[in-house]
């Protein structure tokens, strides 16, 4: 049997002869990894939940400021899952956190010195914990093709990554909100500018419909019209029958008293048909010429009246639609509480350490080979 003075001299012969390059790349890296997976990194905590931003199918527009006020309201619901997304990893999302520093405590108390803020670098500003918070401790990502939005939370302790990811759900859904209201008043303060406008149009057409109508003392040229055009056509039979007559009584009797009469009744009826068409058409007052001015009028008093009767529908509609969600946080999946830490993956961390220093071996190996050989 060899002395252990022998052994030990037999161990640091074998060490000595372990190629140096394997130790620096294969056996250091290992080691470490062993050391502080094993030894020194904290247990890593993760709640996960899961949600979807979701809007209810629109009613089609009856109008065009319908559709206007739908082309101005919210955008598809995937696009805002984006913002809810955009609004986890921000600042007020954090300032909201980390209310009496209850970030700033929770993983700066607690955790390994590597893996704790604010680790190795001595920074404990607002800006490095933003840093460390969209780095280590919430991870939102969104599955496009089902729009559901997975939300991972990690903490030292299983009730941090729960409170956490809960306090974030409650601060997306309260985001969801507030622009649920805002498109609500924008669409509601639009529709009613529009209303307002169209209202507005509708007693300015009304009253210059009134004012013609006072100025040139016409109601409705159309009926007027009708009503002069029937005075004629009586008077044109009066006339017809005044003349009939008089043919007959000069036929008989050209000395007959009554063909005088008969001729001053003739030429009255001519010149109050004469007047009556010229009321009618021809004069420069005439209804006819009336018409035109009036039509126009009355043509801007109808259009006005079916914008006003169309920013009212606008209105209503807008009015409906605020009384609803436009937006939905849909919780999934709630929050969960781990009972078992699910980080770090020591095995596997240990593992590709060892891995990734067999190939930088193997890689270097084959260069200072190469060099060797190119040298000789």
């Amino acid at each position: 049997m060899l002395p252990p003075s022998g052994n030990g001299k037999g161990v640091v012969e074998r060490l000595k002869k372990i190629n140096r390059l394997f130790a620096l790349t294969v056996v250091v890296p290992t080691t470490i990894a062993i050391a502080y997976f094993g030894l020194i990194a904290s247990d890593v905590y993760v709640s996960e939940s899961r949600f979807v931003v979701r809007s209810p199918a629109r009613q089609v527009p009856t109008s065009a400021i319908g559709a206007l006020l739908q082309g101005t309201g919210l955008s598809h619901a995937s696009d805002d899952a984006y913002s809810v997304i955009d609004y986890i990893q921000s600042r007020d999302a954090l300032a909201e956190l980390n209310a009496n520093d209850y970030i700033g405590k929770s993983f700066g108390e607690r955790g390994d010195l590597f893996g704790r803020f604010p680790g190795l670098i001595p920074d404990d500003s607002f800006e490095a914990l933003l840093r460390y918070y969209q780095k280590e401790i919430v991870d939102p990502e969104l599955e496009t093709t089902s729009s559901i939005t997975t939300l991972k939370v990690r903490a030292f302790t299983a009730r941090d990554a729960h409170q956490i990811n809960e306090r974030l759900l409650e601060l997306s859904e309260r985001l969801v909100n507030k622009m649920n209201a805002r498109a609500a008043e924008d669409s509601i303060q639009f529709a009613q500018r529009e209303a307002d406008l169209a209202a507005e149009k509708v007693k300015t057409a009304a009253a210059a419909l009134a004012k013609y109508r006072n100025t040139h003392t016409v109601f409705d040229p159309d009926r007027q019209s009708a009503l002069q055009l029937q005075q004629v056509a009586g008077l044109q039979a009066q006339l017809f029958a005044a003349q009939a007559q008089l043919a007959q009584i000069q036929s008989v009797s050209p000395a007959n008293p009554q063909v005088s009469a008969l001729k001053t009744n003739i030429a009255t009826i001519e010149k109050q048909i004469e007047s009556a068409t010229n009321g009618v058409a021809g004069d420069k007052g005439s209804l006819s010429e009336k018409a035109i001015a009036y039509e126009r009028l009355q043509l801007d008093a109808q259009f006005a009246q079916k914008q006003l009767t169309s920013a009212l529908g606008a209105l209503e509609l807008a009015r409906a639609e605020a009384q609803r969600k436009q937006l939905y946080l849909e919780r999934i999946v709630q929050p969960s509480s781990p009972d078992a830490a699910l980080e770090p993956h020591r095995l596997r961390s240990i593992l590709a350490t060892f891995i990734l220093g067999l190939i930088s071996w193997g890689v270097l190996t084959l260069l200072i080979a190469g060099v060797k050989e190119h040298r000789d």
